[in-house]
């Protein structure tokens, strides 16, 4: 009994010693979430716009850039959303060219986002009244901004492929 008394005492301390360890386990977890911001605009294309649609935002220099053009009637939550770049197939017309192309495309900078209609044939005078109408007169388009974070290693050569594996 007697050899038994120091180790049960011992074992008690030590048991008192482990749980007023201050040491704070718990991990505190940081969001670092990115939201991505969002903003509709709606114009029509004219030769006079050089069938341009110019919008001034201030963009970070790592964001990312998505357009977006509403393809259905709706609005809202039931607006149709299609991404740009989109090549339109127009019908071919006996007074117009055959083989008639629409381009969406938008290009940006850190200061603005350009959404234009490239063809192989003349916009302003080549397109019935409907097709004007439906890829020219009030087109509503969804600019996306995705925050982007520069890797720490941007310089470094990308040679080495077993960084990669």
């Amino acid at each position: 009994m007697r050899k038994i008394l120091p180790i049960l005492t011992l074992a008690f301390a030590s048991f008192f010693i482990y749980s007023c360890d201050n040491n704070d386990d718990e991990v505190v977890a940081v969001d670092n979430s990115v939201y991505a911001q969002v903003r509709d605009v709606t114009g029509t294309f004219t030769s006079a716009n050089n069938f341009k649609i110019s919008q001034g935002l201030n963009i970070p220099s790592t964001d990312v850039v998505l357009v977006y053009r509403n393809v259905g009637t709706g609005s809202g939550a039931n607006a149709v959303w299609q991404i740009i770049p989109k090549t339109y197939f127009l019908n071919d017309n006996v007074a117009y060219p055959a083989n008639r192309e629409l381009d969406y495309n938008f290009d940006f900078t850190t200061q603005d986002v350009e959404i234009r209609t490239e063809a192989n044939f003349n916009q302003a005078t080549q397109m019935t009244g409907s097709e004007a109408t439906q890829y020219l007169t009030n087109q509503t388009f969804r600019i996306v901004l995705i925050p982007g974070v520069s890797g720490k290693n941007i310089n470094q050569k990308t040679s080495r492929y077993s960084w990669y594996m």
